[in-house]
């Protein structure tokens, strides 16, 4: 801890430039109750600030890259027993201070935040059965989207700021919102548990893995129904589209593997072989690299998008899973 604190000093005083907002990969560390903010020319962690709450599980930036937004879900895992997280905590990421907080004021667990497309700050609230909406300019809760479900863990939100999905785990089902009505409109069922989601970048498909069966459920969002399904190796657990549109990239934990969409054909077209445990994948701007979190391996994977290979191994913290980038 006296040496977490030393990094933490010292990135406070040299990251501090007046004006520049520097790129920076951000890093839920989910088994040190921490934010990692990790330096992505350097390939280290430069600071670990601490949520004052066990534990963050995700994490995302505001659009200007200067602030951190961290959910305290609680010390367990979806749908298990354990404690109810309550808040999310606001970090400077320049000066790798905490600067704000938002309370429910009762166990919520929160745990997905992203930005919709209306500037407003969008966070799973999962015992509630909701979304809730929060200005971050107030940090107020200034609504709430019922999700009809429990265990509406993750969230993906079209690029037109129409709809959301979420991945509702335990009931094994997707639901569909009405983001400026604030409202569900579609339950979809997908299996007897599902995890993780994401959407396409022209908003026509949107993905979740399957926990019983290796495959990819692909929902057609014209017609709210499952489309087709991709067939894996594995079971798959986080999934992202790379920003051209071209492929989707599956992280399959137990074969500690990155399967490669083609999102033309619907098909598996190349792995690429991670660190063990990979759950969370993350494309840079630029569409260049990936950044893959590879959990029980407390290491991030940068992959080289062109060669589709691993070029180094960042150790980001112990247990680190949720990841977001910080600048353009």
């Amino acid at each position: 801890m006296i040496f977490k604190s030393a990094i933490g000093a010292f990135a406070c005083l040299s990251l501090v430039v007046p004006g520049a907002i520097a790129q920076r990969l951000l890093v839920a560390q989910k088994g040190e109750a921490s934010l990692g903010i990790v330096d992505p020319t350097a390939g280290k962690v430069i600071a670990a600030v601490p949520e004052g709450g066990f534990t963050g599980h995700e994490v995302t930036a505001s659009p200007d890259g200067r602030l951190a937004y961290v959910p305290v879900y609680g010390d367990s895992g979806v749908g298990k027993p354990g404690t109810d997280g309550h808040n999310m905590v606001v970090v400077d990421i320049a000066t790798a201070k905490v600067v704000g907080n938002v309370d429910w004021g009762h166990g919520v667990r929160p745990h997905m935040p992203i930005f919709g497309k209306d500037g407003m700050l969008y966070v799973t609230t999962e015992l509630d059965k909701t979304i809730s909406i929060i200005d971050p300019k107030t940090l107020k809760i200034v609504g709430t989207i019922p999700t009809g479900q429990p265990e509406s863990h993750m969230l993906a939100l079209s690029h037109d700021g129409q709809h959301g999905y979420t991945a509702n785990v335990g009931p094994g089902t997707v639901s569909v919102l009405d983001i400026p009505g604030r409202k569900t409109v579609a339950v979809i069922p997908i299996s007897a548990n599902t995890q993780r989601i994401s959407i396409s970048p022209d908003d026509k498909w949107v993905f979740t893995a399957d926990q019983t069966q290796p495959r990819l459920a692909v929902i057609d969002t014209s017609t709210n129904k499952v489309g087709r399904w991709v067939p894996l190796e594995g079971l798959a657990y986080g999934t992202t589209p790379t920003l051209d549109g071209r492929f989707l990239l599956v992280t399959i934990p137990k074969s500690g593997k990155l399967a490669v969409v083609d999102l033309n054909t619907m098909k598996v077209v190349r792995s690429v072989a991670t660190p063990p445990d990979p759950q969370e994948v993350l494309v840079k701007p630029g569409n260049k690299t990936a950044y893959v979190s590879c959990v029980g391996s407390h290491t991030i994977a940068e992959v080289d998008l062109a060669t589709w290979k691993v070029t180094r191994t960042i150790d980001d913290g112990k247990n680190s899973d949720g990841i977001a980038w910080a600048g353009r």
